[in-house]
């Protein structure tokens, strides 16, 4: 079974940095785009950044210039360094993993970052 692990939430103050990194297991199917998005209270879940597995970046407007997103291939992870960080950027952040086919679509649990002083 496909497990996508999310690790490195924290709080952090205005302006602090944090990266999260991102794990995923048992996939024999390969990996085509993976992704971060995050869900405030309150709020539907929205895209933070998408990378393909040729390297194709996509950013939302709140975070371009601050956010940073990479992985690498040959091992599976993705990592989001997120860097002048404001109270609202306060949300779960989740890892998507998505494959060739739709079936092939797996999501982490979740790591929560809140950015307040």
């Amino acid at each position: 079974q496909v497990q996508v692990v999310e690790s490195g939430g924290g709080l952090v103050q205005p302006g602090g940095s944090l990266r999260l990194s991102c794990a995923v297991s048992n996939n024999i199917f390969g990996i085509n785009v993976m992704g971060w998005y995050r869900q405030a209270p309150g709020k539907q879940r929205e895209l933070v950044a998408t990378i393909s597995r040729g390297g194709e970046i996509n950013y939302a407007d709140s975070v371009k210039g601050r956010f940073t997103i990479s992985r690498d291939n040959a091992k599976n992870m993705m990592w989001l360094q997120m860097n002048s960080l404001k109270p609202e950027d306060t949300a779960v952040y989740y890892c998507n993993s998505r494959g060739w086919v739709p079936s092939a679509n797996y999501w982490g649990q979740g790591t929560q970052v809140t950015v307040s002083s």
